[in-house]
C-alpha cells in the first residue's frame, strides 16, 4: 500500500504552512495516523509533531447532455494535515 499519494498545494494549505508549519497530503484511505507519520518521516527526513486526518466523500454530480442527464461521482479520498516540529521544513520543489 502506497501511503502518500500526493501533497496538496492550495492557497489555504500554503497559509497553514506559513503560519502554523502544517502541510497537507492526500493519503491512502486505509492508512492510519501512525503509518502516515512513519511515511512522512521516512520520505522527507523530518520529525512529525501531530497528524490530523479527514475523509472526504465524493459528491454526486449531474450534467445534461444530448443523450439526457448523466450522473457520476467525484472520487472519495482521505486527507492528512501534518504538523512539524519547530524549525523543520518540507521543500516540495527541491526534487524538480
Amino acid at each position: 500500500m502506497e501511503i502518500l499519494k500526493k501533497p496538496l498545494l492550495t492557497e489555504k494549505v500554503t497559509q497553514l504552512t506559513e503560519k502554523l508549519n502544517r502541510y497537507a497530503f492526500k493519503v491512502d484511505h486505509r492508512a492510519n495516523k501512525i503509518q502516515i507519520k512513519g511515511a512522512i518521516e521516512a520520505m522527507y527526513g523530518v520529525n512529525v509533531k501531530a497528524v490530523n486526518t479527514m475523509k472526504y466523500v465524493g459528491k454526486l454530480k449531474t450534467r445534461n447532455t444530448k443523450a439526457g442527464a448523466v450522473q457520476g461521482r467525484i472520487a472519495t479520498y482521505k486527507k492528512a494535515i501534518i504538523t512539524l516540529n519547530a524549525g523543520q521544513v518540507i521543500d516540495f520543489y527541491s526534487n524538480i
